[in-house]
């Protein structure tokens, strides 16, 4: 496939040839000047492509922040397909959620900022709930392929949601405390979920 001819760019950056690049480039716009403030073309502009190459790459401005989202699902899947089946289902969802949100640390300020325009971007939050449920999907696979159930089921369904809530509820904890680790925040949440729902303690106990 050849690349339609388009504009020069209009700015002097180096061209994004890749869908990290081009994300990267948008959600420098985004930390400078807000998401709803910055337009398609001038994301293509600043990444050196037009807009067509643009839409090859994102079905819309969105999805963006996204990044490489789909490959990291992949990667959660292929991951949790290698789990030997000795291996407790509570153990092994808790070490794919953690190695998911495993990060190089030098990428950890631009997730942070990633994660900041995903979560507290009004505009993001409906269609977020579209890779949410992507998400919880790939976990509810796995569910439901080690209790042999159908994946649509409340239980397999139940435990997706939990996964997701304990995610959600360290992202929440990781922005607004900077000295704070996220792969911790996500240990420790699962940790307080088998804590609570697993104790022997008296009804209504915490």
């Amino acid at each position: 496939m050849t690349a339609a001819r388009e504009q020069a760019p209009r700015t002097g950056r180096a061209r994004s040839t890749t869908a990290a690049a081009l994300s990267r480039t948008g959600l420098e716009l985004f930390i400078e000047r807000g998401f709803d403030e910055v337009t398609v073309d001038e994301i293509a502009a600043a990444a050196g492509i037009g807009r067509r190459t643009f839409f090859r790459y994102f079905p819309s401005k969105n999805d963006l922040p996204w990044g490489d989202f789909d490959a990291l699902l992949s990667r959660m899947r292929e991951h949790l397909d290698a789990v030997p089946h000795e291996t407790p289902l509570f153990d092994a969802l808790r070490a794919a959620v953690i190695e998911f949100n495993t990060f190089p640390e030098s990428e950890l300020p631009l997730h942070r900022q990633r994660m900041e325009i995903l979560l507290r971007t009004p505009t993001l939050v409906a269609h977020s709930a579209l890779r949410y449920q992507s998400w919880r999907q790939v976990i509810a696979d796995f569910v439901a392929a080690r209790l042999g159930v159908r994946t649509d089921t409340l239980r397999p369904q139940t435990i997706g949601w939990a996964c997701l809530g304990i995610s959600l509820a360290a992202y929440d904890q990781w922005l607004a405390h900077e000295d704070q680790v996220l792969t911790d925040l996500i240990d420790q949440g699962f940790t307080e979920m088998r804590e609570v729902f697993c104790s022997r303690a008296a009804p209504g106990a915490v």
